[in-house]
Protein backbone atom coordinates (compact mmCIF):
# COMPACT_ATOMS: atom_id res chain seq x y z
CA UNK A 1 0.00 0.00 0.00
CA UNK A 2 1.23 3.53 -0.75
CA UNK A 3 0.09 5.01 2.56
CA UNK A 4 -0.66 2.89 5.59
CA UNK A 5 -3.38 4.21 7.87
CA UNK A 6 -3.19 3.98 11.66
CA UNK A 7 -5.71 3.78 14.43
CA UNK A 8 -6.89 2.10 17.58
CA UNK A 9 -9.11 -0.84 18.47
CA UNK A 10 -10.84 0.03 21.76
CA UNK A 11 -12.87 -2.80 23.37
CA UNK A 12 -12.08 -0.97 25.83
CA UNK A 13 -9.77 -2.84 28.21
CA UNK A 14 -10.35 -0.65 31.28
CA UNK A 15 -8.73 -2.95 33.84
CA UNK A 16 -8.86 -3.55 36.72
CA UNK A 17 -12.63 -3.24 37.36
CA UNK A 18 -11.92 -1.46 40.66
CA UNK A 19 -11.40 1.73 38.61
CA UNK A 20 -14.05 4.45 38.56
CA UNK A 21 -16.13 3.48 35.52
CA UNK A 22 -17.22 7.06 34.82
CA UNK A 23 -13.67 8.39 34.69
CA UNK A 24 -12.57 5.35 32.67
CA UNK A 25 -15.13 6.20 30.01
CA UNK A 26 -14.04 9.84 30.09
CA UNK A 27 -10.44 8.72 29.58
CA UNK A 28 -11.57 6.65 26.59
CA UNK A 29 -13.11 9.78 25.09
CA UNK A 30 -9.95 11.77 25.81
CA UNK A 31 -7.91 9.04 24.12
CA UNK A 32 -9.93 9.56 20.94
CA UNK A 33 -9.54 13.33 21.19
CA UNK A 34 -5.77 12.93 21.59
CA UNK A 35 -5.59 10.63 18.58
CA UNK A 36 -7.66 13.07 16.56
CA UNK A 37 -5.20 15.88 17.36
CA UNK A 38 -2.20 13.66 16.56
CA UNK A 39 -3.52 12.74 13.12
CA UNK A 40 -4.59 9.12 13.58
CA UNK A 41 -6.99 7.96 10.89
CA UNK A 42 -9.59 5.83 12.65
CA UNK A 43 -10.80 4.22 15.88
CA UNK A 44 -13.05 1.21 16.40
CA UNK A 45 -15.07 0.80 19.60
CA UNK A 46 -16.44 -2.48 20.93
CA UNK A 47 -19.70 -3.77 22.42
CA UNK A 48 -19.64 -5.81 25.63
CA UNK A 49 -22.09 -6.43 28.45
CA UNK A 50 -20.32 -8.53 31.08
CA UNK A 51 -17.01 -9.48 32.77
CA UNK A 52 -16.35 -6.06 34.32
CA UNK A 53 -13.51 -4.70 32.15
CA UNK A 54 -14.86 -3.98 28.64
CA UNK A 55 -17.49 -1.48 29.69
CA UNK A 56 -19.01 0.10 26.56
CA UNK A 57 -22.43 -1.50 26.09
CA UNK A 58 -23.42 0.42 22.96
CA UNK A 59 -20.63 1.56 20.62
CA UNK A 60 -23.00 3.60 18.44
CA UNK A 61 -24.08 5.73 21.40
CA UNK A 62 -20.45 6.16 22.43
CA UNK A 63 -19.43 7.05 18.86
CA UNK A 64 -22.22 9.64 18.57
CA UNK A 65 -20.80 11.40 21.63
CA UNK A 66 -17.17 11.00 20.53
CA UNK A 67 -18.03 12.38 17.12
CA UNK A 68 -19.21 15.61 18.69
CA UNK A 69 -15.87 16.21 20.43
CA UNK A 70 -13.53 15.19 17.57
CA UNK A 71 -13.04 16.67 14.12
CA UNK A 72 -11.38 14.35 11.63
CA UNK A 73 -10.86 10.83 12.96
CA UNK A 74 -13.22 8.20 11.55
CA UNK A 75 -15.09 6.14 14.14
CA UNK A 76 -16.25 2.55 13.75
CA UNK A 77 -18.07 -0.07 15.78
CA UNK A 78 -15.53 -2.70 16.68
CA UNK A 79 -17.86 -4.47 16.70
CA UNK A 80 -21.64 -4.56 16.96
CA UNK A 81 -22.41 -8.13 18.07
CA UNK A 82 -25.02 -8.57 15.38
CA UNK A 83 -26.71 -11.79 16.63
CA UNK A 84 -27.67 -9.94 19.84
CA UNK A 85 -29.81 -7.41 17.96
CA UNK A 86 -32.62 -6.91 15.52
CA UNK A 87 -30.89 -5.97 12.22
CA UNK A 88 -33.51 -3.32 11.51
CA UNK A 89 -32.61 -1.36 14.61
CA UNK A 90 -28.87 -1.76 13.93
CA UNK A 91 -29.39 -0.35 10.43
CA UNK A 92 -31.60 2.50 11.67
CA UNK A 93 -29.25 3.50 14.50
CA UNK A 94 -26.15 3.31 12.30
CA UNK A 95 -27.77 5.53 9.69
CA UNK A 96 -28.66 8.06 12.37
CA UNK A 97 -25.05 8.18 13.64
CA UNK A 98 -23.79 8.43 10.04
CA UNK A 99 -25.83 11.62 9.68
CA UNK A 100 -24.67 13.00 13.04
CA UNK A 101 -21.00 12.38 12.12
CA UNK A 102 -21.42 13.63 8.53
CA UNK A 103 -19.89 10.53 7.04
CA UNK A 104 -17.22 9.61 9.61
CA UNK A 105 -18.97 6.40 10.70
CA UNK A 106 -17.75 2.87 9.91
CA UNK A 107 -19.79 -0.19 10.91
CA UNK A 108 -17.97 -3.30 12.09
CA UNK A 109 -19.98 -6.43 12.85
CA UNK A 110 -19.14 -9.74 14.46
CA UNK A 111 -20.65 -12.69 16.30
CA UNK A 112 -19.85 -11.42 19.81
CA UNK A 113 -16.69 -12.34 21.70
CA UNK A 114 -17.86 -12.76 25.30
CA UNK A 115 -19.85 -15.97 25.91
CA UNK A 116 -21.07 -14.40 29.14
CA UNK A 117 -22.87 -11.77 27.03
CA UNK A 118 -24.56 -14.40 24.89
CA UNK A 119 -25.50 -16.53 27.88
CA UNK A 120 -27.50 -13.70 29.43
CA UNK A 121 -29.80 -13.59 26.39
CA UNK A 122 -30.06 -17.35 25.99
CA UNK A 123 -27.64 -17.82 23.07
CA UNK A 124 -25.02 -20.54 22.85
CA UNK A 125 -21.58 -19.87 21.31
CA UNK A 126 -22.32 -22.42 18.59
CA UNK A 127 -25.29 -20.35 17.42
CA UNK A 128 -23.44 -17.08 16.97
CA UNK A 129 -21.45 -17.51 13.74
CA UNK A 130 -24.33 -19.01 11.74
CA UNK A 131 -26.55 -16.23 13.10
CA UNK A 132 -24.02 -13.60 12.03
CA UNK A 133 -24.06 -14.88 8.45
CA UNK A 134 -27.86 -14.82 8.34
CA UNK A 135 -28.24 -11.45 10.04
CA UNK A 136 -25.54 -9.79 7.93
CA UNK A 137 -27.45 -10.58 4.74
CA UNK A 138 -30.57 -9.00 6.24
CA UNK A 139 -28.64 -5.95 7.44
CA UNK A 140 -27.09 -5.36 4.02
CA UNK A 141 -30.48 -5.53 2.33
CA UNK A 142 -31.79 -2.91 4.76
CA UNK A 143 -28.80 -0.62 4.19
CA UNK A 144 -28.18 -1.05 0.48
CA UNK A 145 -31.65 -1.35 -1.05
CA UNK A 146 -35.02 0.38 -0.92
CA UNK A 147 -36.90 -2.89 -0.79
CA UNK A 148 -39.03 -3.88 2.17
CA UNK A 149 -37.54 -6.82 4.00
CA UNK A 150 -39.43 -9.70 5.60
CA UNK A 151 -37.40 -12.28 7.48
CA UNK A 152 -38.14 -14.51 10.46
CA UNK A 153 -35.70 -16.23 12.81
CA UNK A 154 -36.08 -17.59 16.33
CA UNK A 155 -34.62 -14.25 17.52
CA UNK A 156 -36.68 -11.68 15.57
CA UNK A 157 -39.38 -11.29 12.94
CA UNK A 158 -39.21 -8.56 10.29
CA UNK A 159 -42.40 -7.76 8.38
CA UNK A 160 -42.06 -5.36 5.43
CA UNK A 161 -39.19 -3.67 7.27
CA UNK A 162 -37.40 -0.64 5.86
CA UNK A 163 -35.37 2.21 7.33
CA UNK A 164 -36.98 5.62 6.95
CA UNK A 165 -33.63 7.36 6.41
CA UNK A 166 -31.04 6.61 3.76
CA UNK A 167 -27.38 6.75 4.88
CA UNK A 168 -25.68 10.14 4.83
CA UNK A 169 -22.68 8.48 3.13
CA UNK A 170 -23.50 7.69 -0.50
CA UNK A 171 -24.16 4.91 -1.21
CA UNK A 172 -23.37 3.66 2.32
CA UNK A 173 -20.74 3.89 5.05
CA UNK A 174 -18.00 1.26 5.11
CA UNK A 175 -18.92 -2.08 6.65
CA UNK A 176 -16.35 -4.58 7.95
CA UNK A 177 -16.46 -8.06 9.45
CA UNK A 178 -14.37 -9.16 12.42
CA UNK A 179 -12.07 -12.20 12.14
CA UNK A 180 -9.69 -13.97 14.51
CA UNK A 181 -8.02 -17.14 13.23
CA UNK A 182 -10.84 -19.02 11.51
CA UNK A 183 -11.87 -18.34 7.89
CA UNK A 184 -15.44 -17.42 8.92
CA UNK A 185 -14.85 -13.66 8.85
CA UNK A 186 -12.87 -13.64 5.58
CA UNK A 187 -15.59 -15.76 3.93
CA UNK A 188 -18.30 -13.25 4.87
CA UNK A 189 -16.13 -10.26 3.91
CA UNK A 190 -15.42 -11.72 0.48
CA UNK A 191 -18.96 -12.96 -0.11
CA UNK A 192 -20.40 -9.48 0.44
CA UNK A 193 -17.44 -7.34 -0.68
CA UNK A 194 -16.84 -5.91 2.80
CA UNK A 195 -13.80 -4.88 4.83
CA UNK A 196 -11.99 -7.23 7.22
CA UNK A 197 -10.93 -6.58 10.82
CA UNK A 198 -8.22 -9.13 11.66
CA UNK A 199 -8.33 -9.06 15.46
CA UNK A 200 -5.98 -12.02 15.96
CA UNK A 201 -3.47 -11.06 13.30
CA UNK A 202 -0.46 -11.08 15.61
CA UNK A 203 -1.23 -14.23 17.59
CA UNK A 204 0.76 -17.34 16.68
CA UNK A 205 -2.22 -18.81 14.86
CA UNK A 206 -3.25 -15.52 13.28
CA UNK A 207 0.23 -14.70 12.01
CA UNK A 208 0.50 -18.14 10.41
CA UNK A 209 -2.75 -17.64 8.44
CA UNK A 210 -2.38 -13.90 7.78
CA UNK A 211 -1.82 -14.03 4.03
CA UNK A 212 -4.29 -16.92 3.74
CA UNK A 213 -7.05 -14.76 5.24
CA UNK A 214 -6.87 -12.26 2.42
CA UNK A 215 -6.62 -15.06 -0.13
CA UNK A 216 -9.95 -16.31 1.21
CA UNK A 217 -11.46 -12.82 0.94
CA UNK A 218 -10.37 -12.47 -2.68
CA UNK A 219 -11.46 -15.98 -3.63
CA UNK A 220 -14.94 -15.50 -2.15
CA UNK A 221 -15.26 -12.04 -3.71
CA UNK A 222 -14.44 -13.48 -7.13
CA UNK A 223 -16.86 -16.33 -6.60
CA UNK A 224 -19.72 -13.96 -5.79
CA UNK A 225 -18.89 -11.23 -8.28
CA UNK A 226 -17.81 -8.73 -5.61
CA UNK A 227 -14.97 -6.25 -5.55
CA UNK A 228 -12.63 -5.69 -2.62
CA UNK A 229 -9.19 -4.28 -2.02
CA UNK A 230 -6.49 -4.46 0.62
CA UNK A 231 -7.09 -0.88 1.79
CA UNK A 232 -10.15 -2.25 3.63
CA UNK A 233 -8.09 -4.83 5.53
CA UNK A 234 -7.21 -3.82 9.08
CA UNK A 235 -4.83 -5.62 11.45
CA UNK A 236 -4.89 -5.28 15.24
CA UNK A 237 -1.97 -5.78 17.63
CA UNK A 238 -0.92 -4.74 21.16
CA UNK A 239 1.85 -2.23 21.80
CA UNK A 240 3.29 0.14 24.37
CA UNK A 241 6.33 2.20 23.43
CA UNK A 242 8.60 4.66 25.23
CA UNK A 243 11.95 6.33 24.54
CA UNK A 244 13.76 3.20 25.73
CA UNK A 245 12.78 -0.43 26.11
CA UNK A 246 13.63 -0.27 29.80
CA UNK A 247 11.24 2.66 30.25
CA UNK A 248 8.46 0.92 28.32
CA UNK A 249 8.71 -2.18 30.52
CA UNK A 250 8.74 -0.02 33.63
CA UNK A 251 5.67 1.85 32.36
CA UNK A 252 3.56 -1.30 32.01
CA UNK A 253 4.19 -2.44 35.57
CA UNK A 254 1.26 -0.14 36.27
CA UNK A 255 -1.47 -2.38 34.81
CA UNK A 256 -0.11 -5.16 32.62
CA UNK A 257 -0.52 -7.93 35.19
CA UNK A 258 -4.18 -7.01 35.75
CA UNK A 259 -4.78 -7.13 31.99
CA UNK A 260 -3.12 -10.55 31.70
CA UNK A 261 -5.09 -11.86 34.66
CA UNK A 262 -8.31 -10.74 32.94
CA UNK A 263 -7.48 -12.71 29.79
CA UNK A 264 -6.50 -15.80 31.81
CA UNK A 265 -9.26 -15.99 34.43
CA UNK A 266 -12.22 -13.87 33.33
CA UNK A 267 -12.31 -13.49 29.55
CA UNK A 268 -13.49 -16.83 28.16
CA UNK A 269 -11.79 -16.30 24.80
CA UNK A 270 -9.23 -19.02 24.00
CA UNK A 271 -7.88 -17.17 20.95
CA UNK A 272 -6.52 -14.34 23.11
CA UNK A 273 -5.09 -15.46 26.43
CA UNK A 274 -1.93 -14.25 28.13
CA UNK A 275 0.88 -16.71 28.82
CA UNK A 276 2.93 -16.79 32.02
CA UNK A 277 2.39 -16.24 35.73
CA UNK A 278 5.04 -13.61 36.49
CA UNK A 279 5.40 -10.11 35.11
CA UNK A 280 8.59 -11.09 33.26
CA UNK A 281 6.98 -14.17 31.68
CA UNK A 282 4.03 -12.10 30.53
CA UNK A 283 6.24 -9.41 28.99
CA UNK A 284 8.01 -12.22 27.12
CA UNK A 285 4.59 -13.38 25.86
CA UNK A 286 4.27 -10.02 24.10
CA UNK A 287 7.85 -9.43 23.00
CA UNK A 288 9.23 -12.89 22.27
CA UNK A 289 6.25 -14.47 20.48
CA UNK A 290 5.80 -11.68 17.94
CA UNK A 291 2.41 -10.79 19.41
CA UNK A 292 3.32 -7.16 19.90
CA UNK A 293 5.84 -4.69 21.30
CA UNK A 294 6.69 -3.38 24.72
CA UNK A 295 9.68 -1.37 23.65
CA UNK A 296 10.79 1.47 21.37
CA UNK A 297 9.47 3.18 18.24
CA UNK A 298 12.08 1.33 16.16
CA UNK A 299 10.78 -2.00 17.46
CA UNK A 300 7.24 -0.92 16.59
CA UNK A 301 8.35 -0.14 13.04
CA UNK A 302 9.99 -3.57 12.76
CA UNK A 303 6.82 -5.28 13.99
CA UNK A 304 4.56 -3.50 11.51
CA UNK A 305 6.96 -4.16 8.62
CA UNK A 306 6.93 -7.82 9.61
CA UNK A 307 3.14 -7.83 9.28
CA UNK A 308 3.32 -6.05 5.93
CA UNK A 309 5.73 -8.71 4.66
CA UNK A 310 3.70 -11.62 6.05
CA UNK A 311 0.47 -10.28 4.54
CA UNK A 312 1.92 -10.91 1.08
CA UNK A 313 0.77 -7.67 -0.49
CA UNK A 314 0.05 -5.24 2.32
CA UNK A 315 -3.02 -4.05 4.17
CA UNK A 316 -4.78 -0.74 4.70
CA UNK A 317 -4.58 0.04 8.41
CA UNK A 318 -2.69 -1.03 11.50
CA UNK A 319 -4.64 -0.60 14.73
CA UNK A 320 -3.15 -0.68 18.19
CA UNK A 321 -5.21 -2.50 20.77
CA UNK A 322 -6.28 -0.08 23.51
CA UNK A 323 -5.39 -1.02 27.09
CA UNK A 324 -4.54 0.39 30.50
CA UNK A 325 -1.10 -1.22 30.77
CA UNK A 326 0.51 2.13 31.67
CA UNK A 327 -0.72 5.14 33.60
CA UNK A 328 -2.45 7.94 31.73
CA UNK A 329 0.66 10.10 31.32
CA UNK A 330 2.76 7.26 29.89
CA UNK A 331 -0.13 6.17 27.67
CA UNK A 332 -0.42 9.64 26.17
CA UNK A 333 3.34 9.67 25.57
CA UNK A 334 3.04 6.28 23.86
CA UNK A 335 0.47 7.62 21.38
CA UNK A 336 2.55 10.74 20.75
CA UNK A 337 5.76 8.76 20.11
CA UNK A 338 3.91 6.41 17.78
CA UNK A 339 2.45 9.32 15.79
CA UNK A 340 5.79 11.18 15.59
CA UNK A 341 8.18 8.31 14.88
CA UNK A 342 6.30 5.18 13.75
CA UNK A 343 3.48 6.37 11.48
CA UNK A 344 5.76 8.41 9.17
CA UNK A 345 7.86 5.33 8.37
CA UNK A 346 4.92 3.95 6.37
CA UNK A 347 3.71 7.14 4.70
CA UNK A 348 4.85 9.03 1.58
CA UNK A 349 5.72 12.27 3.38
CA UNK A 350 8.69 10.71 5.16
CA UNK A 351 10.03 9.26 1.90
CA UNK A 352 9.89 12.70 0.30
CA UNK A 353 11.44 14.39 3.32
CA UNK A 354 14.31 11.91 3.38
CA UNK A 355 14.76 12.28 -0.37
CA UNK A 356 14.84 16.05 0.02
CA UNK A 357 17.41 15.75 2.80
CA UNK A 358 19.54 13.33 0.79
CA UNK A 359 19.48 15.61 -2.28
CA UNK A 360 20.45 18.62 -0.17
CA UNK A 361 23.27 16.70 1.53
CA UNK A 362 24.58 15.61 -1.86
CA UNK A 363 24.75 19.22 -3.07
CA UNK A 364 25.86 20.64 0.29
CA UNK A 365 29.55 21.21 -0.39
CA UNK A 366 29.09 22.74 -3.82
CA UNK A 367 26.12 24.94 -2.94
CA UNK A 368 27.57 25.94 0.43
CA UNK A 369 30.64 27.29 -1.35
CA UNK A 370 28.57 29.06 -4.01
CA UNK A 371 26.22 30.57 -1.44
CA UNK A 372 29.12 31.71 0.75
CA UNK A 373 30.85 33.27 -2.25
CA UNK A 374 27.63 35.05 -3.29
CA UNK A 375 27.11 36.45 0.19
CA UNK A 376 30.72 37.60 0.38
CA UNK A 377 30.52 39.19 -3.08
CA UNK A 378 27.51 41.27 -2.10
CA UNK A 379 29.19 42.25 1.15
CA UNK A 380 32.36 43.25 -0.74
CA UNK A 381 30.28 45.19 -3.28
CA UNK A 382 28.49 47.07 -0.54
CA UNK A 383 31.70 48.07 1.19
CA UNK A 384 33.32 49.06 -2.12
CA UNK A 385 30.37 51.31 -2.99
CA UNK A 386 30.44 52.96 0.43
CA UNK A 387 34.19 53.64 0.10
CA UNK A 388 33.64 55.12 -3.36
CA UNK A 389 30.89 57.40 -2.01
CA UNK A 390 33.10 58.52 0.86
CA UNK A 391 35.99 59.24 -1.52
CA UNK A 392 33.70 61.25 -3.81
CA UNK A 393 32.31 63.25 -0.90
CA UNK A 394 35.86 64.08 0.26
Amino acid sequence: MNKLRFGIFMPPFNSPPTQNATTSLQRDIETLQLMDRLGYDEAWIGEHHSAGTEIIADPLTFIAHAGAVTRNIKLGTGVVSLPYHNPLWVADQAILVDHLLRGRLMLGVGPGSLPTDAEMIGLEPAQLRPALGEDLEVLLRLLHTDERVSHRTDRYNLVDARTQLAPYTDPCFEIAVAATVSPAGPILAGTHGLGLLSLGATTREGFDVLAHHWNVVEAEANRHGRTTDRSRWRLVGPMHIAETKKQAIEDVRYGFDQFCDYTQRTLALPTFRAEGDTFEERVAWINETGLGVIGTPDEAITQIQRLVDQSNGGFGCYMMMQHDWANWEATQRHYELFARHVMPAFQPSQRRLLAAESWARGRHGELDAKNGAAIQAWSDKYHAERKAEEAGAG
